[in-house]
């Protein structure tokens, strides 16, 4: 068996926000370096959009409304979504595997017609427990997880209300909604979704790492914001979580780099059962590696 080095694709959605988001997703990514070569795109700020050439993807969370784009980068970003839709579809080779975080999630959920995307009463800030539906317990990469299992989750909008004719059309299934809250009369936002077999978003950040977030949080400065903002209990509930190797840190362990194994086998198998003169001229070409692998770290809240 002969071992192809894949090309990921990172689509920043930040628009130059500071973040921890971005940091997070690369330190993830580097422990795959001996299987990947990747390359970071500026999706919203520089109109950077990969091509189709990438095997896998993934797409960051980011601020602002979901919807709000400025009819270049954001038709750019959902026609590269249907191709690389179709191609999966077309082909009986080699897929192509896409990972959406919060901002992308809900712009995924939004262009297949999944949901819709709301405003949230007031911003969910913090770490939760999210609770699987049946689909979620039978899915491959959340059955590693509790149930329900915790999330780090920073927002804004939702995405709710279901479309269960568009769902089933696409044979798409909710995995896991937002924490139960018997005392409000809101419906509960979707958490995750499998939009097929290579296509999986997550509504919160399960990039975020305890120890980064940690750091940041624990800042004297960002500390009084969020207890001013938020209360001291929120905060020492959040810390709490932080800590506990069974919330927070369990879910950065086993979702991104589940996603990232998962798929690499995937690819790696397509990859050898091809004839190995179609392999070799198909295979990905590895990028010249640029400063744009290797970025100073990000700064600034997960969003």
């Amino acid at each position: 068996m002969r071992d192809v080095k894949l090309k990921l694709a990172i689509l920043d959605m930040y628009a130059d926000t500071p973040n921890q988001g971005m940091r997070a997703i690369k330190d993830i990514v580097r422990t795959f370096e001996h299987q990947l070569d990747w390359r970071v795109f500026d999706v919203r700020s520089k109109r950077d959009i990969p091509d189709t050439s990438f095997d896998i993807y993934i797409s960051s969370g980011g601020p602002g409304h979901p919807l709000d784009g400025d009819g270049i980068w954001d038709e750019q970003f959902f026609h590269l979504l249907d191709q690389l839709w179709l191609h999966n579809r077309a082909t009986k080779g080699p897929k192509k595997h896409v990972f959406f975080i919060c901002h992308s999630f809900q712009m995924a959920c939004y262009h297949f017609g999944l949901a819709k995307i709301t405003a949230r009463k007031s911003r969910s800030f913090g770490t939760f427990p999210a609770h699987k539906t049946a689909d979620g317990a039978n899915d491959p990469l959340l059955q590693a997880l509790p149930d329900p299992f915790y999330i780090a989750d920073f927002r804004d909008y939702q995405v709710v209300q279901p479309d269960w004719t568009a769902l089933d059309g696409m044979n798409a299934q909710i995995l896991a909604l937002e924490k139960i809250r018997s005392h409000v009369p809101l419906e509960r936002a979707i958490m995750a979704v499998r939009f097929s077999d290579e296509f999986f978003g997550t509504q919160f950040h399960p990039e975020a790492d305890p120890h980064g977030m940690m750091n940041y949080f624990g800042q004297e400065e960002k500390k009084s914001e969020i207890i001013k903002e938020h209360g001291e209990e929120k905060f020492e509930q959040m810390m709490e979580d932080l800590n506990d190797p069974t919330k927070i840190p369990l879910t950065h362990q086993q979702l991104i780099p589940g996603f990232l194994k998962q798929a690499i086998e995937a690819l790696q198998l397509a990859y050898n059962d091809m004839p190995f003169e179609n392999a070799n001229s198909t295979s990905p070409k590895q990028p010249k590696k640029t400063s744009q692998n290797y970025d100073k770290p990000d700064q600034g809240a997960v969003q």
